[in-house]
């Protein structure tokens, strides 16, 4: 009997994201149904496909959520102050990308590096 596979489009706008962010050194994490990029260790922004996760930081909240095909992100019912939340429409060129992350680089860009703590092994006797 032949296995049915099923594949995943990859999402375009991770691809857009990749590009936009040219050789900064970011990692990429799946997070949130979607991929995350991270800069030195901080969520810096983020796809899914329901838009844009951006990091804005709390100072810069009010007036990123009021900006055009933007709205406070929320977790749950939970609003997550310093996230918003990109419709598709507010990502549409490439302008509109660049100036979302733009606004998360000179957020993320304050933050001090964030250090995985190395696992300390136990031994159970």
């Amino acid at each position: 009997m032949a296995k049915s596979v099923t594949s995943i489009a990859p999402d375009p706008m991770v691809e857009r994201l990749r590009a936009a962010l040219g050789p900064r050194q970011v990692t990429e994490q799946k997070m949130f149904g979607g991929t995350c990029f991270m800069l030195n260790g901080n969520m810096l922004i983020g796809t899914s496909k329901r838009g844009l996760l951006v990091r804005v930081g709390k100072e810069g909240h009010a007036a990123a959520a009021a900006r055009p095909h933007a709205r406070p992100m929320e977790m749950g019912r939970r609003s997550m102050e310093g996230y918003v939340h990109v419709a598709p429409e507010g990502t549409a060129t490439e302008a509109d990308l660049r100036g979302w992350l733009d606004l998360a680089l000179a957020f993320v860009e304050t933050l001090p590096p964030k250090i995985k703590s190395a696992k300390i092994a136990t031994k159970r006797a």
